[in-house]
């Protein structure tokens, strides 16, 4: 089978797959694999204030990095609502940083309008690549800066000077890139996340509570010190298979009526259809739902009392009591 394309979303025009996204996603896991991750939008950010200055914006902790350190972060609004995330590694002269796919150069904006006075220079590079490369991979495009760990799969996160060729026999598609970040409990900003979701609510992902002051900081420290945040991360297990499944942003129902929401699923190659969802504080941690007319169970990833994650993301290897799954 030919390559497939991703047709609309924050991935269009990406690779979906190649015709065997179950053999991609191994691929993946054993580290034979190349993603193309997007074009996403990379920056560059030189000068020596560089490191007190997103330190101060953000929720990660940017202070002190030496060469080839690495940095997740959000931006968050004064109610300390996500606005955007970003990935960063120090290369010893400057920052490189990616955000999320389809961010339109949001992130760069914001940025540039809060350089200031400050002593830092944002440049954009639309030229760069963001690529998962498996560490047997072999010879894989140039990195632009060192790599960043991956959240999954034997292999890392590369800034690139270049792609990765859908024709190339070690190309893997994000079908199969997507089923195993659920799998593994991975946030999607944008995607898993709506317009209020809070730090708190993801467990706390790529959020720092040592750190000083950034916008936002007062409602995650308030949240993380009385308990109880709103919603909580969950992932969940979709009874059986369909020709289709939930669109991200789809109710999520108990006893009939809607309780969170899901994000992205997808076919996982050893657990079948799975994905994330946001879901009220005070849903039991038991409750079965129903999504687009499917039965889903929820494991829990996120305490929905001190809004941290109950346990490492990693890959599937048990299920919940639930509805009954039909097997890959």
């Amino acid at each position: 089978m030919s390559a497939v394309f991703v047709p609309a979303g924050p991935d269009e025009g990406l690779l979906w797959h190649r015709g065997e996204p179950m053999a991609e996603q191994r691929a993946i896991v054993e580290g034979s694999a190349v993603v193309e991750l997007g074009r996403r939008e990379v920056l560059a950010v030189a000068g020596p204030a560089r490191h007190e200055w997103l330190h101060s914006l953000t929720t990660g902790v940017f202070t002190g990095l030496g060469a080839g350190a690495a940095v997740d972060a959000l931006v968050l609004d004064p109610s300390g609502h996500v606005v955007h995330v970003l990935h960063a590694v120090e290369d010893g002269r400057r920052l490189w940083l990616f955000g999320g796919a389809g961010s339109d150069g949001a992130l760069g904006d914001f940025l540039s309008s809060m350089v200031f006075r400050t002593r830092v220079a944002v440049e954009r590079r639309p030229d760069a690549h963001v690529l998962w490369v498996g560490a047997g991979a072999g010879e894989a495009p140039a990195g632009l800066a060192p790599d960043l760990p991956a959240p999954f799969g034997a292999g890392a996160v590369r800034i690139a000077a270049s792609g990765i060729d859908e024709d190339d026999g070690r190309a893997a598609g994000i079908w199969a890139w997507e089923a195993l970040r659920i799998a593994a409990g991975v946030p999607r900003i944008g995607v898993d996340t709506d317009e209020r979701t809070l730090p708190n609510e993801l467990g706390l992902y790529a959020t720092a509570l040592d750190k000083g002051c950034y916008c936002g900081q007062e409602t995650v420290a308030r949240i993380h010190s009385v308990g109880r945040p709103p919603r909580r991360l969950v992932r969940l297990h979709l009874d059986g298979m369909r020709s289709r499944l939930p669109a991200a942003g789809s109710a999520l129902l108990l006893d009939g009526d809607p309780v969170g929401f899901i994000g992205a699923s997808a076919l996982h190659w050893q657990d079948g259809p799975i994905g994330l969802g946001l879901v009220g504080r005070a849903v039991p941690v038991d409750a079965q739902f129903v999504v687009d007319g499917v039965d889903a169970a929820q494991e829990a990833l996120v305490d929905p009392d001190i809004g941290l994650h109950v346990r490492p993301p990693a890959g599937l290897r048990r299920r919940p009591v639930g509805p009954r799954r039909r097997s890959l």
